[in-house]
């Protein structure tokens, strides 16, 4: 009689390993072994019993416990690998080939026929940062697939235009019977005959040609919350394309585009940011100028001796956080515009001025750099 192998090295884990590891090690095998993907191949055959009674053994912890210490002595006496129930193994998890095929293991499953879905519609909606800072309800056209009204969906010119497949006997599925050595192992199909819809259309109609729906155009308003950035998507359940012959319409996918302002930028921290040139007199002097913001205009005080690249805040002038009370600034960066061109009486002006002492140059020492007010804003 050959040696066994054992049972950790047929599972390709260590003897530490956790029963997690131990259950996705089983599920590589065993999928990687099936009879299914593997007809005719005996060696592959061999391989899934292995694999099957090894993990009936780890996943079991009394039987582990004895495994660890005596070997498969320990655990023949237990266990009669050619009469064990299979069912025992998967109704430890049952999620285990969920999204492998290999559905309905032992008659499990059910006769649920499966419901179409449409697919999925995408659509970009551009929002002035105005829009943005206030939520807005947009109204967008969309062609798309719509449910037939001739037929309501159905595809057939009457209610007794079709019958029930024969082939599945209208579940839209065709299961698979395999016998093997643990049981009879069961996969499950879309039907070949009525391609899943479980039943056969004998007349179409002939609005929709059979397929239950039809193109048109349809206006549909989206509720656009306020807050919202560049490429983020909103989704609308059930608003997307239809699906062939009743089931689920698809979503319909919203993704949001910022226009371009003509004074702002809206910064990662949702503070809008605005660019403000004074003169040089202004500066100097002091002055109240007029700002714009995202509800109309402002007041803002320019002290005497403001400096360029001093930083002026409105608070809560910016952009509201989603599904927040709070919202960003308007920051006013303050830039003392210095001119291009001079007039000869300009020019006269300034060369008496150019030596004066208060002309110089001579920031203070508490006076910040430009770096330090950007960090302290933060």
């Amino acid at each position: 009689m050959a040696t066994k192998r054992d049972y950790y090295e047929v599972l390709g884990v260590s003897k530490n390993a956790t029963e997690d590891e131990i259950k996705k090690a089983f599920r590589k095998k065993a999928i990687q072994y099936h009879p299914d993907n593997n007809p005719g191949d005996k060696v592959a055959e061999e391989n899934f019993k292995e694999a099957s009674e090894a993990y009936e053994v780890l996943s079991d912890k009394d039987k582990r416990a004895m495994y660890d210490k005596y070997g498969h002595q320990g655990v023949n006496n237990q266990t009669n690998f050619q009469d064990f129930d299979p069912s025992d193994i998967f109704s430890h998890f049952g999620d285990i080939f969920s999204g492998t095929g290999f559905e309905g293991f032992f008659g499990g499953g059910g006769q649920k026929r499966k419901v179409n879905r449409g697919s999925d519609l995408r659509v970009r909606v551009k929002l002035t940062l105005e829009e943005v800072a206030s939520g807005v309800e947009k109204k967008i056209k969309v062609n798309k697939y719509v449910s037939c009204r001739t037929c309501k969906g159905t595809g057939a010119k009457s209610s007794s235009g079709y019958y029930t497949c024969t082939t599945c006997k209208g579940t839209g599925e065709v299961r698979k019977v395999t016998h093997t050595f643990i049981g009879s192992m069961q996969t499950v199909s879309v039907c070949p005959e009525c391609n899943g819809d479980g039943k056969i259309i004998k007349e179409k109609c002939s609005a929709c040609a059979g397929e239950g729906r039809v193109q048109a155009e349809e206006v549909i308003t989206v509720n656009i919350p306020l807050g919202v950035r560049q490429d983020m998507q909103l989704s609308m359940s059930g608003k997307g394309n239809a699906a062939r012959r009743g089931g689920v319409s698809g979503d319909l996918l919203v993704v949001i585009e910022e226009i371009k302002h003509e004074h702002f930028v809206r910064d990662e921290n949702n503070n809008i940011i605005y660019d403000l040139f004074i003169s040089l007199p202004d500066a100097a002097l002091g002055t109240t100028v007029e700002v714009p913001t995202l509800k109309g205009k402002a007041k803002v005080k320019i002290e005497a001796g403001t400096q360029s690249g001093k930083i002026l805040r409105i608070k809560e002038g910016g952009i509201p956080f989603i599904q927040s009370q709070q919202r960003g600034d308007l920051l006013i960066y303050v830039s003392v515009w210095t001119p291009r061109k001079l007039s000869n009486e300009e020019r006269a002006i300034l060369e008496k001025l150019k030596n004066s002492a208060n002309f110089q140059p001579n920031p203070k020492t508490e006076e910040k750099s430009f770096f330090d007010r950007i960090k302290d804003l933060f």
